[in-house]
């Protein structure tokens, strides 16, 4: 068995600064989409979300047709998932000496491709 059986054909993007809540909105909305309509959709999103998520599909896809020999059109979004990276604490100064935190968020964000069964 060959690694397209198995799991598919994955990319992964780490440490994106961006809030997992908000990539995962854009993320659902690609889910299960063909590689081509996926990417032409993602392009017209005003979502800042929406350009990494891209940049990961497009990896993917070149790591299925360079190490796969797989072709680009008969490829679709299998699963794609984003998962919380760490946490930075900032501050925010506030009167009489106090400090409110600020978190900043990051994410990763993992795609999976596989081959459509005829």
């Amino acid at each position: 068995m060959d690694k397209q059986e198995v799991g598919g054909v994955r990319a992964v993007a780490r440490y994106i600064p961006l809030s997992p809540y908000k990539v995962r909105r854009v993320a659902n909305v690609v889910r299960g989409m063909d590689v081509d309509e996926a990417l032409a959709k993602l392009h017209l999103m005003p979502q800042r979300a929406a350009k990494p998520i891209a940049k990961v599909i497009e990896s993917a896809v070149a790591n299925a047709e360079n190490n796969e020999g797989l072709s680009r059109h008969d490829l679709y979004i299998h699963r794609i998932f984003v998962d919380e990276g760490p946490r930075r604490l900032w501050r925010r100064f506030e009167a009489r000496g106090r400090w409110k935190p600020i978190i900043r968020r990051s994410c990763h964000i993992t795609v999976v491709l596989r081959e459509h069964e005829e």
